[in-house]
């Protein structure tokens, strides 16, 4: 197995392209974040200071066996991994631990996520263990949930405030719904300039009731390989029970299915009714992941 880095996207998509759109469901987070970064680098935009951006491919001779990245801007920069074999994922491990990269944590597919962080532990002294176990849904036959009051519309930019107070609650709210401690899951917590250009290109949502105020926000990402990513999806407490959820994911799913785009979307494993609400409205099981650290 030949293991090769990237901190060029644009090079990366050029090798790993094809392998992501025989599997664009299972992609979306890869594939997705690479076209992202190849189109803010083609835009002037900078990555952020102090933030890991690479990509990594392996290869067993012609074929492309394991892609991971490393890009996530929160907690100790944790990876990304698609399944792999085993030796893939070790090689990734030792590869990075000989370049004195130590990466103390790994979300994505098991096992390879379970094995490169063992690995990691290993060599650190440490141990590894699942933080939180997700989910993957695609849409499949798009099901109406009960009507309730309001619409969904775009978010503004007059509305960014609100909408990163949101962003900022829906993990800590999605840890105590799980049963974990506040806080104990990172998450990404978008730049006011990256919300703002989510917020410009129509890809962030809000519900609002009957006098246009915002009950919930629900945003979707650009599409990658005709794949569209829904999340988050957040109510503030005080709004919860009412079906805003349900209809905002709707409302989003179909509009993104009339563009000709493929919905998809994670849940945390341990919160029932996230799940329900999902599978309610036509959401069905594609594989589960996890986010591991190493601690």
């Amino acid at each position: 197995m030949e293991l090769s880095f990237f901190d060029d996207p644009a090079a990366f998509l050029d090798v790993a392209g094809e392998t992501f759109a025989e599997q664009p469901v299972l992609s979306t987070v890869i594939a997705n974040i690479a076209e992202r970064v190849r189109a803010q680098r083609e835009a002037g935009i900078a990555w952020p200071d102090r933030v890991p951006c690479w990509f990594a491919a392996v290869a067993d001779g012609d074929e492309i066996v394991g892609t991971a990245m490393r890009t996530a801007p929160f907690g100790d920069f944790p990876a990304y991994l698609m399944p792999m074999p085993e030796a893939a994922a070790h090689l990734l491990a030792t590869t990075l631990l000989d370049r004195g990269e130590p990466v103390l944590g790994a979300n994505g597919a098991l096992p390879a996520v379970q094995t490169f962080c063992e690995d990691m532990a290993a060599a650190t002294g440490k141990r590894a263990r699942v933080g939180q176990h997700t989910r993957l849904f695609e849409l499949g036959d798009l099901v109406e949930p009960r009507p309730v009051a309001g619409r969904l519309r775009p978010a503004t930019l007059d509305e960014q405030p609100l909408v990163t107070s949101w962003y900022g609650a829906f993990m800590a709210d999605a840890d105590e719904q799980a049963g974990r401690e506040l806080g104990e899951s990172p998450h990404e917590a978008p730049t006011d300039d990256e919300m703002g250009r989510r917020i410009e290109n129509g890809r962030v949502y809000v519900w609002v009731d009957d006098d246009d105020r915002p009950v919930n926000v629900t945003a979707a990402t650009a599409p990658a390989y005709g794949v569209s990513r829904i999340g988050p999806v957040y109510t503030p407490r005080e709004q919860r029970g009412r079906g805003y959820a349900s209809a905002a994911v709707y409302a989003v799913s179909a509009q993104l299915r009339e563009r000709g785009e493929r919905p998809c979307l994670f849940t945390d494993q341990a919160n029932p009714t996230s799940n329900k609400i999902y599978e309610a409205i036509g959401y069905r099981r594609v594989v589960d992941m996890a986010n591991l650290r190493v601690e």
